[in-house]
């Protein structure tokens, strides 16, 4: 019995066990949950617009350079909390679907251009869960 068991799990778990592409998905979601998280409270702290810019396996904080901005065209870098301004996705994870955003001063989600408060924004990572940053408060969460 205990064989048939050990078979089973050694035919239909096993594999799933050792997929490593599904640990990336996971580790880009939480980074790109981090960066997130930090961009809303940076711009809360230094009432600054915080831009954030996606592409397909990247997102890029900028901030603002004098407060009052809303946008981040004569900003600098902001080094996120893995000690660089951006986060790369492994080989097979990327974003899908996500817009360009800033948090204002006051850490609500705006428009990346024209500064107009936005609707809840969801960003979606391949095998992975989506982070969704709530219109209003800016709360980053999955």
């Amino acid at each position: 019995m205990v064989i048939i068991l050990l078979g089973i799990l050694a035919v239909y778990a096993a594999p799933r066990m050792f997929n490593s592409g599904d640990f990336y998905a996971r580790g880009f979601h939480d980074e790109t949950l981090a960066l997130l998280r930090y961009a809303q409270k940076t711009a809360i702290a230094q009432r600054r617009t915080v831009c954030v810019t996606f592409s397909s396996t990247t997102a890029t904080l900028t901030m603002a350079s004098a407060g009052g901005a809303t946008d981040c065209t004569s900003g600098t870098a902001l080094t996120g909390p893995n000690g660089a301004p951006t986060i790369t996705a492994r080989s097979g994870v990327s974003y899908s679907a996500t817009t360009n955003f800033n948090f204002d001063g006051l850490g609500q989600p705006i428009a990346a251009t024209g500064g107009t408060a936005m609707a809840t924004q969801t960003i979606q990572i391949s095998n992975a869960s989506n982070v969704i940053v709530e219109a209003q408060t800016g709360y980053v969460h999955d």
